[in-house]
């Protein structure tokens, strides 16, 4: 760092950094005010396993459950439905529902595009909260 005590004046062209400085901080603190503080995405919802050595659920169990068979075939709770009929199963299982969640259960070999199908419809039936069930949630992992 060199420093001028005077003496050959003459006109210099040295840069003022201080301004520079005050500027970067206050973009610096503009930026960091306006970035978003939590990251925005799905909400996710997985069914918990039970806790082990528990009673098996009763059979009034609220649970909805849209199986996708490998074959595309849709059953919801174990009931047989075809692609048509979803939405208005659906509606007719959530009228008198105060809970509206469902979880979508899909074969691992199945395209994305019959699940994709099966949120659309679930969603069409103003479902609030589709959860996606996984081999390992299965398994209480």
């Amino acid at each position: 760092m060199a420093m001028n005590v005077g003496g050959g004046g003459g006109v210099q062209a040295n840069i003022n950094m201080t301004p520079m400085i005050d500027i970067l901080l206050v973009l610096l603190i503009i930026f960091m005010a306006i970035s978003p503080v939590h990251p925005k995405g799905l909400e996710a919802l997985a069914p918990q396993p039970p806790p082990p050595n528990t009673p098996p659920p009763p059979e009034n169990d609220r649970t909805v459950v849209i199986q996708i068979a490998k074959d595309n075939t849709v059953k919801i709770n174990q009931e047989d439905i075809g692609w048509p009929a979803l939405e208005n199963r659906l509606v007719e299982i959530f009228k008198s529902r105060a809970d509206r969640v469902v979880f979508i259960k899909g074969d691992p070999d199945l395209d994305f595009a019959s699940i994709a199908q099966a949120i659309d419809a679930a969603h069409g039936a103003n479902i609030d909260k589709v959860g996606l069930m996984t081999p390992k949630v299965e398994e209480g992992k």
